[in-house]
């Protein structure tokens, strides 16, 4: 898995943030294995609004390209942390379910006589 870009959004990003996203990556990685290359991911992470004080105002978002499928994953919390936990484990759902997909398309047998 490539990691294109990994910005934020009305926040700078310090190493901890850099290195808490890197962590949580490490299951989808395993995931992606199969993809090589080919497993292409963009990070954004950050404020919603600079000026509000109460409510969900961080937001992470994951878009993984793997081939044939664009999965995306947008998650809003009142902490960042929680917010990149929350989108990791939604991307990590859909990509079980995209790569359980391929394996039912590939053990799909057609009978000649069924149709």
């Amino acid at each position: 898995m490539r990691l294109i870009s990994f910005q934020g959004t009305n926040m700078d990003l310090t190493d901890a943030i850099r290195a808490y996203v890197n962590e949580k990556l490490e299951a989808i990685d395993k995931l992606t294995q199969d993809f090589g290359t080919a497993a292409e991911l963009r990070i954004e992470v950050g404020k919603t609004t600079n000026h509000h004080a109460k409510g969900p105002h961080f937001r992470a978002e994951m878009q993984l390209s793997v081939p044939g499928e664009v999965l995306r994953a947008v998650e809003e919390a009142e902490d960042l942390y929680e917010s990149i936990d929350k989108v990791k484990d939604q991307l990590r759902r859909q990509l079980k379910n995209y790569k359980e997909r391929l394996i039912e398309r590939s053990q799909h047998v057609v009978r000649p006589d069924k149709e």
